[in-house]
């Protein structure tokens, strides 16, 4: 089981700045547009699950909790 290692304030501005990215990656055209979409999905997901694993790696906790995701 993972733990919670993204304290709520950073998923939310996570999950923000991830539908920021893919919403303006979608009003660009081409490349850029397709990288900067696929780039919002990481901290878009990563918001999602509470889980970052640059954070594991890093041994970082915003999580108040320790609480399984």
């Amino acid at each position: 089981m993972t733990h919670c290692n993204v304290g709520p304030t950073d998923r939310a501005l996570r999950m923000v700045a991830g539908i920021v990215l893919i919403d303006y990656g979608t009003y660009l055209a081409g490349t850029v547009g397709i990288i900067m979409g696929v780039v919002g999905l990481i901290p878009l997901f990563t918001g999602m699950a509470g889980r970052c694993p640059a954070y594991s790696l890093f041994k970082i906790n915003t999580c108040r909790t320790n609480h399984p995701v």
